[in-house]
């Protein structure tokens, strides 16, 4: 009997993709997609006037957040959740270092690891941005009544990579067992 091997046609590429006909697979979820193009920007929107006042961005608000919440994180766990490259942390985290936002400090067990840290300004930062977000979606979860907030932390987990999820979730419980205030959706 021969050995038959198969070998996997390739992927077509994008341009290749994008110069095919439209196959009619059913109309797309347009108003979820665009809910959700809206709400981010919305989301976003209030932070980034408080950013802009410190010449600051969205980078910038992702970091302090995330090393708010993981006090002591690595610098390569940080670039492994922002999924940026190497040379745009650099960037924010150099201007967050240099304004007094953000230290770094070796690893005691690793003199080679780079921690970062919070200072008492970013922290403050921090929570100004975090206070700004809560209040919007407090005041959804209120409008949605009981079980509104368990739907929709169901359906933002469910909205992440299946093989990240996981990952992500324990990361939060984490961050929630060293600082357990919680948004309760009163307004």
């Amino acid at each position: 009997m021969a050995d038959i091997s198969v070998t996997p046609r390739p992927k077509p590429s994008l341009r290749a993709r994008l110069e095919q006909p439209i196959a009619p697979a059913g109309e797309p979820c347009w108003d979820l997609i665009e809910l959700l193009f809206f709400a981010y920007r919305d989301f976003v929107g209030d932070p980034d006037a408080v950013l802009a006042e410190l010449s600051f961005g969205r980078a910038h608000h992702r970091v302090v957040h995330f090393v708010n919440r993981n006090p002591g994180m690595k610098v390569a766990d940080l670039l492994d959740i922002l999924k940026i490259t190497k040379q745009s942390l650099g960037r924010v985290l150099k201007q967050l270092i240099d304004e007094g936002y953000i230290v770094q400090r070796e690893g005691a067990n690793d003199r080679r690891q780079r921690l970062l840290f919070v200072t008492p300004a970013g922290e403050r930062l921090a929570m100004e941005l975090a206070g700004l977000q809560t209040a919007r979606i407090s005041r959804v979860l209120g409008e949605l009544g009981p079980g509104g907030r368990e739907m929709v932390r169901r359906f933002l987990a469910g909205m992440i990579d299946a093989e990240d999820r996981d990952r992500v979730l324990r990361m939060i419980a984490r961050a929630d067992r060293a600082r357990p205030r919680r948004c309760d959706g009163a307004p």
